[in-house]
């Protein structure tokens, strides 16, 4: 027989101590203002693509056969041909990070290392598995328009 005052063993598993719980409550919210941070979208729920026309300056700032990045707009723009224009979403399929350069025909996303071929916005290097979305563009009076009605 036991004494009233010995302790009996829990029938269930142990109980996460006060700290315990205070401490991974703590670490969930950092860890989701870090994720936040870093998505590299400008708004909560910032659009991949222009929904108005966007005026991106004179068209001799995208050179025959080069691509420039327009990361204020998140656009790139290409020039494969003198006068033909291409534009992209600047912003990753992947995890919807905006791309942080353009070199040798490749737009580089920073987050996770995927990159797109400028002139067609295909997938090059994963992980991204989406290609970039095209956006219309057009040279007018010397400049170069993107978006809608371009």
């Amino acid at each position: 027989m036991t004494s009233p005052s010995s302790p009996q063993s829990p029938a269930g598993p142990p109980c996460a101590s006060r700290r315990t719980v205070l401490r991974g409550a703590a670490l969930a919210g950092v860890a989701g203002l870090g994720a936040a941070a870093c998505d590299g979208k400008t708004g909560s729920k910032a659009a991949a693509v222009p929904t108005a026309p966007v005026d991106l300056g004179p068209a001799a700032g995208v050179p025959v056969g080069e691509a420039r990045l327009f990361r204020e707009q998140r656009l790139i723009v290409s020039q494969p041909v003198e006068g033909q224009y291409k534009a992209f979403s600047a912003v990753c399929t992947h995890a919807g990070c905006v791309a942080d350069k353009v070199e040798k025909g490749k737009v580089r996303c920073p987050c996770h290392g995927s990159e797109f071929d400028a002139n067609t916005g295909k997938v090059l290097q994963g992980p991204a598995g989406d290609p970039l979305p095209s956006v219309p563009v057009k040279a007018a009076g010397g400049k170069l328009i993107a978006g809608p009605e371009s």
